[in-house]
């Protein structure tokens, strides 16, 4: 059956998408906010409450109370209003399940768990009353657990300012709560202050223990009376192996008397640190019940470990890299020929000639040996302006190297023994040169000047990014934006069924996260529509309860009428809306109409009818008949039941015949 509020939207600014829950006094729906652009829950007060002042005096206080209140562990509400009949909450959104949902899948939690989950309960409830406000209505129901183990207390509808004398009153004259966690000051006077929370909160934490509440009755009435007459036991007393500690804080926490119990949410957190300090208690995770299997969903069991960012140290960073050119310098030294030293010269009998003064001229054999002087002088000449010519012509000239797959050693070996000095540029990214190998050189061929310098650039192999493995589960916001910052790619962004992944939240990418990606490669991101809806079974003709365990454990929640059948047997159920076979949304609600017998119709008037005439009227609205007649005659002269008569189908009217 749809829902006639699903897709309205309030105040032109929250459209209404889907019911979440449903209580005796109010519905939440999850909403978008059009004008943020975002995701809230909207709590919509019961249409036959929207005009009772006292209720809508409780869902204003409950606005105003949670209005005062900024705390992590603390639903908030940013908005209230009325519109079109409807008079409604804004609040946060929490995806995840309550306490009590909790509760029922587990049974009940240990003591560990039992800590995580009341020490951020206390939490928020400490931050209410050093504000000023009373719960007054803290239960199973009212903690919500997020996906994420996140831990909030909602429901501030029944939460009051305190009063001059530190406690508050009831409405009206009417006690308005959950008579299970009611405390007796509550029930007898109707009057409340933070130690009332601190009882009831006490009472959650022995049902977290035992997983029932501590008192059960027929009747609220019971109830009462136990919470007002009779000490909560402790929980070791079902669960051998709770520390006597644990035993202790329960029954401080919940003495009838109020002035005996912590002050407030603040004490209670303190006494319980100070247990958990005296058993040595390690922290665990808060328990959200979900579980760590699912199709693209990586879970923190078998995540794997997020790859290394460029920005993080490494496991050890490589020394200076010293390249050995060990090129030798060519000296430009002086060629020192036999003859040409310094000293003075001698002949060939080794005595010393005379000065020019004292030689009036020169014998025969220094005449030769000044020619063979001047020959060698020519010679030399002859040697260095051919050394220098070969310089200047092709001499000075050398081959660069072909360097095609050379690495960065073989590269410098093979440019030092053509004589030409290595320059290394920056190194780039290429996808068809592997790492360390040169990709271009400049010049990159034919002759050059030896000595002169030849530019390389080694490459740094492929450019790769990865996608960071712990986005899933983000928003989809935050991905787009951590993509855009770390991997240029082609982004596409589907939707995509997820039974674990909150709506709007990344649930996979393809290819997948931890996969190296080239720039602008393609890349799908698959944002999550919530669960892929679910063919309604055929519970036609099974009982009420086999058809409603059936149908949730498909996820669906169940609601019944009542109706009547020809068809099937009374408390069987005999209709379903929406109609087998057909796909509803994960969570929605299926309809069961179950038989409580024949269907009625009004018995006709046939008195002064022929038998046939009468036999045909009857038949007409499904009853059967049968005739007596009186003396003699064929005319019905009385009928049983009588006209006008409600009776089930195929019920059998009497007629007596007589005289028309």
């Amino acid at each position: 059956m749809t829902d006639p509020v699903v897709g309205l939207v309030l105040e032109g600014r929250y459209r209404l998408e889907e019911r979440l829950a449903r209580g005796g006094m109010s519905t939440v729906y999850a909403a978008t906010d059009l004008r943020l652009h975002r995701t809230v829950a909207v709590k919509v007060m019961a249409e036959h409450l929207a005009h009772d002042p006292t209720f809508v005096d409780r869902f204003t206080r409950e606005a105003r109370a949670a209005a005062m209140l900024s705390h992590p562990n603390v639903v908030s509400v940013s908005d209230q209003g009325s519109d079109q009949g409807l008079v409604f909450l804004v609040m946060e959104l929490v995806r995840g399940r309550t306490l009590r949902d909790l509760l029922q899948a587990r049974g009940r939690l240990t003591v560990a768990e039992a800590f995580a989950v009341l020490e951020p309960v206390l939490a928020g409830l400490t931050a209410a009353h050093r504000a000023g406000i009373v719960h007054r209505d803290v239960k199973p129901e009212n903690v919500l657990i997020g996906h994420d183990g996140t831990v909030k207390v909602a429901d501030f509808g029944l939460a009051r300012a305190l009063t001059g004398t530190g406690q508050t009153s009831h409405t009206g004259g009417v006690l308005i709560g959950t008579v299970a966690y009611l405390s007796p000051e509550q029930l007898e006077r109707g009057r409340a202050d933070a130690r009332s929370d601190v009882y009831a909160a006490g009472l959650v934490l022995f049902e977290m223990l035992t997983g029932h509440p501590p008192y059960g009755g027929d009747t609220p009435l019971a109830v009462a009376y136990q919470h007002v007459h009779h000490d909560v036991p402790v929980p070791s007393e079902e669960v051998p192996g709770v520390p006597w500690q644990v035993d202790e804080l329960v029954t401080r926490t919940t003495r009838r008397e109020p002035a005996v119990r912590p002050l407030d949410a603040g004490a209670f957190l303190a006494d319980l640190e100070d247990v958990r300090t005296d058993l040595g208690l390690a922290r665990v995770p808060v328990p959200t019940g979900r579980s760590s299997a699912g199709p693209g969903t990586i879970r923190p069991t078998n995540r794997p470990t997020r790859p290394r960012h460029p920005s993080d140290p490494g496991p050890g960073d490589p020394g200076t890299e010293v390249l050995g050119a060990g090129r030798s310098s060519r000296g430009r030294g002086t060629s020192m020929l036999p003859g040409m030293g310094a000293g003075p010269t001698t002949d060939v009998g080794g005595r010393r000639p005379a000065p020019p003064h004292a030689r009036p001229g020169l014998p025969l054999h220094i005449r030769r040996r000044r020619a063979r002087l001047a020959v060698a002088v020519v010679l030399l000449l002859a040697v260095t302006v051919g050394a220098v010519g070969w310089w200047l012509g092709s001499g000075r000239w050398t081959t660069v190297p072909s360097l095609e797959g050379a690495d960065r050693a073989s590269a410098v070996d093979l440019l030092q023994q053509a004589g030409l000095d290595p320059v290394f540029a920056e190194e780039q990214f290429s996808e068809t040169v592997p790492e360390g190998q040169v990709i271009s050189a400049d010049p990159d061929g034919g002759e050059a000047i030896r000595n002169s310098d030849v530019e390389l650039v080694v490459s740094r192999g492929p450019e790769r990014f990865t996608v960071d493995p712990e986005l899933v589960g983000r928003p989809l916001e935050e991905v787009q934006a951590w993509l855009a910052e770390r991997v240029p790619s082609q982004v596409t962004v589907q939707q995509d069924y997820d039974d674990t992944i909150p709506v709007g939240s990344v649930s996979g990418f393809e290819p997948e996260a931890g996969t190296e990606l080239a720039r602008n490669a393609p890349l799908t991101v698959y944002v999550s529509r919530g669960p892929a809806p679910v063919a309604v079974p055929d519970v036609v003709g099974q009982s009420p309860e086999a058809a409603q365990t059936n149908l949730e454990a498909l996820g669906f929640t169940v609601e019944r009428t009542e109706g009547r059948s020809a068809d099937v047997g009374t408390g069987q159920v005999m209709a379903v809306s929406p109609t087998p076979g057909e796909a509803a949304p994960f969570g929605a609600e299926v309809t069961i109409q179950v038989s409580i017998g024949l269907p009625q119709v009004t018995v006709p008037d046939v008195t002064g009818m022929s038998e046939r005439e009468a036999a045909a009227a009857l038949d007409a609205v499904g009853l059967t008949y049968s005739s007596s007649t009186f003396i003699t005659g064929d005319r019905v002269y009385r009928q049983n039941p009588a006209p006008g008569t409600v009776v089930d189908v195929r019920t059998e009217v009497s007629l007596l015949l007589s005289f028309g």
